[in-house]
């Protein structure tokens, strides 16, 4: 093989994901149309009680470079979809820890209360079990409209403590015991680097849940998610408009045809409008100040978007629609 050749795949794959509109080849790069707006997400912020080290967005207990969002943020985008009769259907809350932030009962109260299904990630630690009683409340409230997804990266200790840290696995569990106890509806999010096949996770977590007497179907794809991986440092594909129908993939099942994300950075005056929880700190894809002003075409313009979405079938919000 020749140098020249022995050069071509680490130089295309530098020159990738540069230009919104081609592709490093100069084909068209794919981009994804609003459909319509079904799930709303939230980011109440970065700060969290863990530091994972396979964090796609680096939360910690020291990072908040994106802020807390407050209630009053919150209600100012619900505002908005009132008075455009939106067809929304859920209200989302990420972080970070979204319990870290002080406002998230309230937020997902004020979501709860205009008829919005509400779905909280969480780990389903301390800073949960300090908001039990107000959690509680809510669920007497508002039934079966509120879900908690609780990441577990697998069912056992040692994988799930490997990333999360020593001890997280068991208290996890505590959370995740807690709120079965108490008639939560709960989702569990694993993830599928552990060169396991579906079934084999889907078995594994079904042990768990019948061993803790915990009330989620493993096998049901929509109370437990399997995440891929999202590394920005692997050499993925870039989506060409063409793929579409050579991947057999429909654009309208993409996250961001009926997502969108609200975030609000450090030392920033108001949230911006972003097309999905993946690309958080990402300035190329902010999309306004306004859901009225993110209605535009997505560019596939991210590793994530190829390796996460198109070609994983990832989606952060909900598997049952």
């Amino acid at each position: 093989m020749s140098e020249a050749n022995t050069l071509e795949k680490p130089l295309l794959a530098e020159a990738k994901f540069r230009d919104p509109q081609l592709t490093a080849n100069g084909e068209i790069r794919a981009s994804v149309h609003l459909t319509e707006l079904r799930t709303l997400w939230f980011n109440t912020g970065t700060l969290c009680n863990l530091t994972c080290s396979n964090c796609y967005i680096e939360s910690s207990p020291t990072n908040d470079r994106l802020t807390y969002l407050s209630v009053s943020e919150v209600t100012t985008f619900l505002d908005e979809l009132d008075y455009a009769d939106s067809p929304l259907e859920e209200v989302a809350f990420t972080g970070g820890e979204p319990f870290m932030n002080p406002d998230l009962v309230a937020m997902a109260a004020v979501s709860l209360e205009r008829g919005y299904r509400v779905l909280i990630l969480t780990n389903a630690m301390r800073p949960m079990l300090k908001s039990a009683d107000d959690l509680l409340q809510l669920q007497a409230r508002h039934g079966d409209k509120l879900t908690l997804r609780v990441s577990l990266d697998h069912y056992s200790q040692p994988l799930h403590d490997l990333y999360r840290g020593e001890h997280a696995y068991v208290r996890a569990l505590d959370g995740i015991r807690w709120l079965s106890s108490h008639g939560f509806r709960i989702n569990l999010a694993g993830r599928t680097l552990w060169n396991e096949s579906e079934k084999m996770l889907r078995d594994g977590f079904e042990r768990l849940c019948t061993r803790e007497d915990i009330s989620v179907d493993s096998y049901d794809p929509s109370q437990l998610i399997l995440f891929p991986e999202m590394d920005e440092t692997l050499d993925v594909p870039e989506i060409t408009d063409a793929c579409w129908s050579l991947l057999n993939v429909d654009p309208g099942d993409m996250m961001c045809a009926t997502s969108r994300m609200i975030v609000k950075r450090k030392g920033e005056d108001r949230p911006v409008v972003l097309p999905c929880t993946l690309l958080p700190y990402d300035r190329e894809f902010e999309l306004g100040d306004t859901l009225d002003e993110a209605q535009s075409d997505v560019k596939l313009n991210h590793p994530h978007c190829s390796r996460f979405c198109v070609l994983g079938g990832g989606s952060c919000s909900r598997a049952d629609g």
